[in-house]
């Protein structure tokens, strides 16, 4: 894990245990409270409080079920004292769960009905323990400012949603995009190959005249195939196409990635490209090639645009057995079943992209995958083709970004 994710992890936790601290000081108060009043009434509101702290604790988990208890002992107790005319009062713990819960609620339930409906039911049942007070008048205060409280935690809520929902769309948006082009793109190389297969089949159909009886149904077999799928997949790649008319290409090749890094070069930062041995344009499938040479201008145009102060960049294209630990250990996480020493992989038989850029901190915007759309658009495309992807800091200060394919 690099010191930013680190970094993150730790303020998330802290986060939460302020959180918590802040409701357990509350709790205590209301335990003061109800130890000094020696009303009965007013116990009731600790119980809340209790389940309410419990259901904060457990809302990673059991956010509904936590939420759907503490309103339901809430408003239980609120009738409860109310019919009997009991003089109580709300809970501090009591009333601060429930707006924790209100933010969280409208941030992850799903769906956002389901979300409005809970945040809902939680103003009425903070209005409802308004009922636990005798004086009217401060009934009535007490209710206006639960309302007000309840308007900022929906607020912060709602808020935090719209973010995320915002987020998602983009992230879709970007995934929908490279999709698109991964589709023009495999449409093009598989194309290119079918239209060959249909071409000697029609050359070895005329020349095999000789013999219809021995090759000809096969080989019309043949023909007939490739056509059709051509056909299929045109038409199918022209509905994802739409009005696209750009230019069509079997693909990328080695040449291509070097001249792209010369370019790149000659604006700065420098560039050391390395083509490891035994790679060439034949080594590599054609779709592998051509997603390899989008991974490698997405890295370097991240070095041009979030890290202005790089002293250079190091790009280097090899075999692999594919053991490295921090990509495997993605690739676990995710389930996988590619794993180094499958005997379905030997040794030697992935290729792998690595691009460092030196001499500038990484930019904490795209220090994981969901950061950087960039990012997310060459995860799909790398996740696409059986490969994987990952992005970080190194040890040694570095921005690594790593592709990997089995062969």
């Amino acid at each position: 894990m690099g010191e930013t994710n680190r970094l993150v992890y730790w303020v998330k936790r802290l986060s939460e245990i302020v959180l918590i601290g802040w409701l357990l000081l509350l709790l205590l108060i209301d335990v003061l409270v109800v130890a000094g009043s020696g009303n009965g009434a007013t116990w009731p509101s600790l119980v809340c409080g209790v389940v309410g702290v419990a259901a904060v604790l457990w809302r990673r988990r059991r956010r509904v079920g936590g939420f759907v208890a503490l309103l339901a002992v809430s408003f239980l107790c609120s009738l409860v004292i109310g019919i009997a005319e009991g003089n109580g009062t709300p809970g501090l713990a009591e009333i601060g769960t429930l707006l924790v819960l209100t933010v969280g609620g409208l941030r992850a339930i799903e769906p956002v009905r389901r979300a409005a409906l809970f945040s809902l039911a939680a103003m009425v049942v903070l209005e409802a323990s308004c009922v636990r007070l005798n004086e009217t008048t401060a009934s009535v205060v007490t209710g206006f400012l639960l309302f007000v409280s309840w308007s900022f935690a929906a607020g912060i809520g709602a808020y935090l949603r719209f973010q995320q929902e915002r987020r998602r769309e983009a992230v879709e948006s970007v995934r929908r995009a490279e999709r698109l082009e991964l589709a023009r793109e495999l449409h093009d190389l598989v194309a290119h190959h079918i239209t060959g297969i249909v071409v000697q089949a029609q050359a070895a159909k005329v020349v095999a005249e000789r013999k219809p009886e021995a090759v000809i149904p096969s080989l019309e077999a043949i023909a007939g195939a490739g056509a059709d799928a051509l056909t299929s997949m045109r038409r199918l790649v022209s509905v994802l196409r739409a009005q696209d008319e750009a230019t069509r290409s079997p693909g990328s090749t080695l040449m291509d990635m070097r001249t792209m890094v010369e370019r790149f070069s000659t604006a700065g930062p420098q560039v050391a490209f390395d083509i490891g041995q035994g790679i060439t344009d034949g080594t590599v499938a054609p779709e592998v090639m051509t997603t390899l040479h989008r991974v490698l201008q997405e890295s370097l145009t991240n070095v041009r645009r979030h890290a202005p102060g790089t002293g250079w960049v190091e790009v280097d294209l090899r075999l692999t057995d594919g053991s490295d630990p921090r990509v495997w250990a993605k690739s676990r996480r995710a389930g996988n079943g590619w794993e180094p020493g499958n005997p379905e992989n030997p040794a030697g038989d992935a290729v792998r992209l690595r691009v460092r850029n030196y001499g500038s901190a990484s930019d904490v915007r795209i220090s994981h995958l969901g950061g950087g759309f960039g990012l997310v658009g060459m995860a799909e495309r790398v996740e696409a083709l059986g490969g994987r992807l990952m992005a970080g800091p190194t040890h040694s200060g570095a921005w690594e970004v790593t592709a990997e394919f089995p062969l």
